[in-house]
C-alpha cells in the first residue's frame, strides 16, 4: 500500500460511492513473462479502460485492493442483503459490489494522483508468477464475472452499462475466437508446407482472404501499439518492448483459463458448488514496492 493511500480514500470517500486506486503488478525478475503479462493488463486497464468506463457513466467495480467504500452506499448494500455488503457466494464479490452501488446510483471513482515525489499512489503486488496459478486465477475470474457473473447481475442499466457488462463477460467468447484462429494458422502453415514437399504450389486463397489479414494485421498493430504505450508510461521501455511478446503468452493463459472455467460452471450447473479457489501471493519486502 502506498503510504498516502488511506489519507486520499478517506478525503474521496464522502464524495464517493467507491473509491478506487489504480493497481500495478510488480515486475517479478524470476517470471517475466507469467507474471509479467499482468503488468500489461492492468497498466491498460486502469490506466485507460476503467477512465473511459467511468467517464461513460457506467458503475465502476472495485478491483479488490486499494479500494475503499463510502459508509452510508455500503450500509445501504448491507440493508439489503441481512447485514452482509460482501457476497460470500460470490467468486468475484469485489466485482460485484461495485456494480451494486453502481445500480443504486452510487458513482465510483478511479483516482490517479501523485505524491510530493511524483510517484502514482497505488497499490502494488506479486501476481501469480506460474502457468497454473495464472491459470487458476483468470479462471476464477472467467466463472465469477463472465459465467456465474450473468446469472447472479443479469443485464441491467442504461446501454453504456450494458455494453460493458458485454465486455467484461467475453473472456469465454474471445478464448473461442483465439482457439480458433490459432488453430487455423498452425492448419494453415501444416497444409502450405506438405504441398511445398510433395512438389506443390500452395493452395490459392480465396479473394477477400488477403484483404481481411491486411485489415487485421492494421487493428493488431493499433492494439499492440496502444498496451506499449500505457506500460511504457507504468513500467518503462524495456517492458513495453516485452509486452508485445507476452501478448501471445497472455492469450495461451486466457484459452487455458476459459477451458477450466467452462468445466467449474458445467458442474455447477449440474449440482456442484462453487469452491473459492485462493491464489497465493508472495508479498514485497524493502524497496521491491517503493513507488516509480
Amino acid at each position: 500500500m502506498h503510504r498516502d493511500a488511506l489519507r486520499l480514500i478517506g478525503l474521496l470517500a464522502p464524495r464517493f460511492a467507491l473509491v478506487q486506486l489504480p493497481v500495478l503488478p510488480l515486475v517479478s525478475a524470476r517470471s517475466r513473462w507469467v507474471a509479467g503479462h499482468y503488468c500489461d493488463e492492468f497498466s491498460e486497464s486502469h490506466g485507460k479502460a476503467m477512465l473511459v468506463r467511468e467517464a461513460l457513466g457506467a458503475a465502476l467495480p472495485s478491483a479488490g485492493v486499494g479500494c475503499g467504500f463510502n459508509r452510508a452506499a455500503l450500509g445501504a448494500v448491507a440493508a439489503a442483503r441481512a447485514d452482509r455488503p460482501f457476497d460470500a457466494t460470490s467468486l468475484t464479490e469485489d466485482y460485484e459490489l461495485g456494480l451494486r452501488l453502481g445500480q443504486d446510483g452510487g458513482r465510483g471513482a478511479l483516482v490517479r494522483m501523485r505524491d510530493t515525489e511524483g510517484g502514482l499512489i497505488a497499490t502494488r503486488e506479486y501476481f501469480p508468477d506460474t502457468l497454473p496459478a495464472a491459470v487458476r486465477q483468470k479462471a476464477r475470474w472467467t466463472v465469477g464475472i463472465a459465467l456465474a457473473g450473468w446469472d447472479r447481475m443479469g443485464w441491467s442499466g442504461r446501454w453504456r452499462e450494458r455494453w460493458m457488462r458485454l465486455r467484461d463477460r467475453r473472456a469465454a467468447l474471445a478464448a473461442l475466437v483465439l482457439f480458433a484462429a490459432y488453430a487455423g494458422l498452425v492448419l494453415g502453415v501444416l497444409a502450405d508446407g506438405a504441398a511445398l514437399l510433395l512438389g506443390r504450389a500452395p493452395a490459392p486463397w480465396p479473394a477477400p482472404l488477403p484483404l481481411l489479414l491486411a485489415a487485421t494485421t492494421v487493428m493488431l498493430a493499433w492494439r499492440l501499439a496502444v498496451r506499449m504505450l500505457f506500460v511504457w508510461r507504468a513500467y518503462g521501455p524495456a517492458e513495453a518492448l516485452r509486452s508485445v511478446p507476452r501478448a501471445l503468452i497472455a492469450n495461451v493463459i486466457a484459452m487455458m483459463a476459459a477451458r477450466r472455467a467452462v468445466m467449474l460452471y458445467w458442474r455447477h450447473l449440474r449440482g456442484q458448488a462453487l469452491a473459492w479457489d485462493k491464489t497465493r501471493h508472495r508479498f514485497p519486502t524493502g524497496a521491491e514496492g517503493a513507488p516509480r
